[in-house]
């Protein structure tokens, strides 16, 4: 995704980090603090994924960017046969 920028989100959210993968998400103004936070915790527990940006617009809708590690490959892996020594 090195390069591209996700439509409607804010420009200055820079996605482009080749060591992490990014998710864009938007929270509608009918989800509450609480309930964003759950849903939120749930994504980081059992998908690996830590807030990395939160906007809050004056509607109540929220852009939110979630970030992960991007997997390294064992070194005893071959990326381009995916034969295992």
């Amino acid at each position: 995704m090195a390069g591209k920028r996700n439509r409607g989100f804010p420009r200055e959210w820079d996605m482009s980090a080749d060591d992490y993968e990014y998710i864009p998400l938007r929270l509608p103004p009918d989800v509450t603090r609480v309930s964003s936070s759950m849903r939120l915790s749930i994504q980081a527990e059992f998908g690996g994924w830590e807030l990395s940006r939160v906007r809050l617009y004056s509607d109540g809708s929220r852009k939110v960017l979630l970030r992960r590690r991007r997997p390294r490959l064992a070194s005893t892996d071959f990326p381009d046969t995916g034969v295992s020594a």
